[in-house]
């Protein structure tokens, strides 16, 4: 399982929310499951993060 903390923690260089969506989808074609248990510190995280983010994984 994949969980965003963990993207966050092994991506230090992702600076924004569109960065963390392409990391997002890069992840999904070897990881099976995606948990959100963060919110995304980015002054640039939109209301609707975690829709954006489940879709830029399936």
């Amino acid at each position: 399982m994949l969980y965003l903390s963990e993207i966050m923690m092994q991506h230090p260089e992702v600076e924004n929310f569109e960065q963390l969506l392409s990391v997002v989808k890069e992840r999904s074609k070897t990881e099976v499951f995606f948990r959100i248990d963060v919110k995304p510190p980015f002054a640039d995280t939109p209301e609707n993060w975690e829709d954006r983010l489940e879709a830029a994984f399936t």
